[in-house]
């Protein structure tokens, strides 16, 4: 009888062992396999203090994984439970279980990206702020001003005040943060190329210089001739001419402006049509890059005093206005006016 119960003891043993490794087999082939992810990565976030259990009941529900058990007494085992980072993430297809864990537990977060793009008035970016995903958005409702002050600049102008360029953020991220990390950009550039300035510009401060980098910014969208109309319109103010750049005109007219402009909107007085008034306009009138900066601390030299577009992009420069007179008849058939 002793000898049937040691047998049937043994037999036991040997067949849980023989269980246990099947079990175990099948755990860490789970564990190994490809997740069930679409072609798409599978967006998943994980809230500060949510236990692992959630998320993998989640990750479970979805059909990310089959056995919500076995992840949960992965982590358990592993420790992992408390190390996983919130944030929002993307599981990729081909990742394993074991890949799932790495990436939760190093934090290797979703970083969205926002361009902002040379030429954009500030209008444009907020535009773009408000459809940008996993931002936290500021009111609709306010002001431009009200935006400055938030960002500790009250009664600065917005415009022109941004660096265009690539900023990555993180889910949660406020609009407001954004726009500081742009601002402080556009500050840094702008004090460099301030210093590093050519002498003699009719230029009395940044702010000039900003104003007229928005001004080139949208007068060229060819980078090799963003110099050469600095340089006009340099000249131009350091002889007393007015600027007579459409861009201003148009930034003058707002939402009256149809996208056609006129004769009688060259004669039409605003702060910033520069056919009416001599100097710069009293703000930017868009964003400028860091090239249309450069341009204008380091303008190219020359004699030419006007330019008219070529039409296909690019600009013809005259030393006099005999000669610009010519060109408009060549390249717009006499449909330009002088500048």
């Amino acid at each position: 009888m002793r000898r049937i119960l040691a047998i049937a003891f043994v037999s036991g043993v040997i067949l849980a062992g023989i269980a246990g490794y099947l079990l175990w087999r099948d755990f860490e082939r789970v564990l190994a396999a490809p997740l069930s992810v679409g072609a798409r990565p599978y967006r998943l976030v994980v809230d500060r203090g949510v236990p692992f259990r959630q998320i993998a009941d989640r990750l479970a529900g979805d059909g990310v994984i089959a056995n919500a058990l076995y992840l949960r007494f992965a982590a358990r085992a592993r420790g992992l439970q408390r190390r996983i980072q919130a944030g929002e993430y993307d599981v990729r297809p081909g990742m394993s279980s074991h890949e799932l864990f790495d990436m939760l537990v190093n934090g290797r977060v979703v970083q969205h990206a926002f361009t902002i793009v040379e030429g954009w008035r500030f209008a444009d970016l907020r535009r773009a702020l408000a459809d940008a995903p996993a931002l936290e958005h500021t009111p609709g409702d306010w002001s431009d001003d009200e935006i400055m002050a938030a960002l500790g600049r009250p009664g600065v102008p917005a415009e022109g005040r941004f660096m265009p360029d690539t900023y990555h953020y993180l889910l949660g991220t406020r609009d407001l943060d954004l726009l500081e990390r742009a601002a402080r950009a556009l500050d840094a550039t702008l004090a460099h190329l301030w210093d590093e300035r050519d002498p003699g510009l009719p230029l009395n401060s940044p702010d000039e210089v900003l104003v007229l980098a928005s001004i080139v910014e949208k007068e060229t969208a060819v980078a090799a001739e963003r110099a050469q109309i600095a340089g006009v319109f340099v000249r131009r103010l350091q002889r007393g001419m007015r600027l007579q750049t459409d861009p201003t005109v148009i930034y003058g007219l707002g939402e009256r402006f149809d996208g056609n402009l006129r004769r009688v909107d060259l004669a039409q007085y605003t702060p910033y049509n520069t056919y009416q008034r001599e100097g710069l306009p009293p703000t930017p009138i868009a964003l400028p890059g860091a090239a249309a900066i450069e341009a204008v601390v380091h303008p190219a030299g020359g004699e030419a005093l006007y330019f008219v577009a070529r039409g296909d992009g690019s600009h013809h420069f005259s030393a006099t206005l005999t000669d610009h007179n010519r060109a408009v008849s060549r390249f717009q058939l006499g449909a330009g006016a002088d500048r």
